[in-house]
C-alpha cells in the first residue's frame, strides 16, 4: 500500500513510515519513549507489542496526568 500514516502531537506533525511495523520498532524509530506516549492505530489504542500493517494510520500523543488543583481535607473513617 502506501506505508503507515503517522500523526504526533506536541508538537503536530505529520511523517509516513514503511510497515508493517511493531508499536515499539515505530517509537524507537521516533526517539520516543513507550511509557510517556499513547499509541493509537486507526482509533484504537494498542500495546507496545501490537503489530501496526501497511495502510494504517497512527496517532501518538503525549500521556497526560493532573489532578486536583487544590487538594482537599482528608477524611479519616472512624
Amino acid at each position: 500500500m502506501g506505508g503507515v500514516k503517522v500523526l504526533l502531537r506536541n508538537p503536530k506533525r505529520e511523517l509516513e513510515v514503511p510497515g508493517p511495523l511493531g508499536a515499539l520498532a515505530l517509537l524507537q524509530q521516533l526517539g520516543l519513549i513507550r511509557e510517556a506516549v499513547l499509541v493509537i492505530v486507526d482509533g484504537t489504542l494498542v500495546t507496545g507489542d501490537a503489530i501496526i500493517a501497511d495502510g494504517s494510520s497512527v496517532e501518538i500523543r503525549p500521556v497526560v496526568s493532573g489532578g486536583a488543583t487544590e487538594p482537599g481535607p482528608v477524611r479519616i473513617p472512624k
